[in-house]
């Protein structure tokens, strides 16, 4: 079983069927044609990787630069939206772990949590949504000490030329995505994480697969990785995955022919037959890989 945290740092993979080839490993894409003016780009992210692999290409700092505005999955420059996150991030209706969960496997939970060590009290993060929780957990799995963000190493690149910043949705919807989702499967698979990196089972190497396949910006081979999620995810693809893409897409038919983007979502949402890259072909857009790496250096 993967875990849901780990399909969170690839904004929720799609399992639609994709073909990429070899000469199209990539992570940018540019998009043209369908009476633009101007190409816009699309760029996949992962929401947390090692600091030295958090490199920009060439041709992602171009085609930043010659963007007119950067969006994100939300507005990532917006303190107000960014603050009110943090109660968002929190159940409703003051649940907590400890109603979801038995004795047993809560104290396990808390035991794990007090021992690895976090950034957060356990009292704070036992209020958390137990996917959120599992989440602050996974840089604990990455091969390096130091970690980064890959939206804030754009955003920053991004500030150097006064981009704006903007958001494709909002922290509240993203919220509500979550909350669609059962609070005690949540925290059913939080348990399975703990049990799986304590048993030192094989989920750390499935882990580190991903973030393999993400430097290697083989988008085929993340989707393959992501496609056994656990069977009782399968009645919210819709609702995590498809609704949101569809959703962007309708969103940039309106944005695209009044200016160029950089548009960076997680690279879950770009593969698949009803992945954003299919979706705006589909609308008639032309939309190419763009090689992003030189032989030799190491860059994303």
């Amino acid at each position: 079983m993967k875990r849901i945290s780990a399909v969170l740092l690839l904004s929720m993979l799609s399992v639609a069927g994709f073909t990429q080839k070899e000469s199209e490993k990539t992570l940018l894409w540019k998009i043209s044609g369908n009476g633009l003016d101007k190409p816009s780009y699309l760029f996949g992210t992962i929401h947390m990787l090692c600091a030295d692999d958090a490199v920009l290409s060439s041709k992602m700092k171009e085609a930043i630069k010659e963007s007119d505005e950067v969006y994100f999955e939300v507005d990532m420059d917006n303190l107000f939206e960014m603050l009110g996150a943090m109660s968002k991030m929190k159940m409703k209706g003051d649940t907590t772990l400890k109603d979801l969960l038995s004795k047993e496997d809560y104290e396990k939970v808390k035991e794990y949590f007090t021992k690895k060590g976090s950034m957060l009290p356990f009292s704070m993060l036992e209020t958390y949504k137990p996917i959120l929780a599992a989440s602050t957990l996974e840089s604990g799995s990455l091969p390096c000490d130091n970690t980064a963000i890959m939206e804030q190493v754009i955003m920053e690149e991004a500030k150097q030329y006064d981009k704006k910043i903007k958001g494709l949705e909002t922290m509240a919807y993203q919220a509500g995505v979550l909350d669609s989702i059962p609070y005690k499967l949540q925290a059913q698979q939080l348990v399975q994480y703990i049990d799986s990196a304590t048993t030192g089972d094989n989920e750390d190497k499935q882990l580190k697969e991903m973030f393999k396949a993400y430097k290697e910006q083989d988008l085929k081979k993340l989707e393959e990785l992501m496609v056994e999620t656990d069977a009782g995810m399968a009645g919210f693809t819709d609702i995590m995955l498809y609704h949101r893409n569809q959703n962007w897409v309708k969103k940039l038919k309106d944005l695209l022919p009044q200016k160029s983007l950089l548009i960076a979502v997680g690279a879950g949402h770009l593969p698949g037959e009803k992945g954003v890259i299919s979706l705006l072909r589909k609308e008639g857009y032309k939309v190419e890989p763009v090689k992003n790496k030189i032989g030799g250096v190491r860059e994303i």
